[in-house]
């Protein structure tokens, strides 16, 4: 099992390091990810989801503020089946609403999530709708599994651009290592080094490099 771990480790640290076939446009960021959740009952519950990504000048991006409200749903053990409402805020730049049907499976320490997204973007043509696999492990650092290595990556497969002639295929690769710590039944903290890859047409690709700070509090 820890030698798998080690594998997909390798695997990503190499996605996360290895430069982009054409030249890219690279800039820092930081990341914050506070989320709370609430049990409705043994297999369901709420949770709202907060995230501020702060960027450099040469990031090419704007900073970016959004809340989710998920709803979700244990259909199995190891299956969750999932829905969230997105409000997204661009600093300078066109605002967004997201709608997500999402679903996380566990395989020992096998992660995998399905993320399907219908976007709104302010002043755009049309709905856009993406697609995002994902694949990553967590492994227990210590016996009583308070402290885990945590490590993924992610596609963005865009099906349907936001504006008519707007690239489409893949769009976008996130990759994320780092380690998560339960203080309590109740607080999770996380820290990880993320990157972030914009794949352009006949463009430089965009990369954002971010340390990423999560709290989770659960009720």
């Amino acid at each position: 099992m820890h030698r798998l771990a080690l594998v997909a480790l390798t695997a990503t640290a190499v996605m996360a390091s290895a430069p982009a076939a054409v030249a890219q446009d690279d800039g820092f960021e930081v990341w914050l990810n506070p989320a709370a959740s609430v049990a409705l009952d043994a297999d369901t519950g709420i949770e709202i989801e907060t995230a501020q990504r702060f960027r450099d000048s040469g990031a090419g991006r704007p900073d970016t503020y959004f809340a989710r409200l998920w709803i979700n749903q244990d259909i199995a053990p190891d299956i969750t089946l999932s829905g969230a409402v997105e409000q997204r805020v661009n600093d300078g730049d066109s605002d967004e609403t997201r709608l997500i049907q999402q679903l996380s499976t566990s395989h020992g320490i096998l992660r995998t999530r399905l993320r399907l997204e219908q976007r709104f973007v302010a002043g755009a043509d049309q709905m856009g709708v993406r697609l995002r696999p994902r694949l990553g492990v967590s492994v227990p650092l210590d016996t009583a599994g308070r402290w885990s290595f945590k490590s993924d990556a992610e596609l963005f497969l865009t099906l349907r651009a936001t504006d008519r002639g707007g690239s489409d295929g893949l769009t976008g690769l996130r990759t994320q290592v780092g380690v998560a710590h339960e203080l309590s039944e109740r607080l999770t903290i996380s820290v990880a080094y993320l990157r972030q890859q914009d794949i352009r047409s006949a463009r430089p690709d965009r990369v954002g490099h971010a340390p990423i700070i999560g709290i989770e509090l659960g009720f």
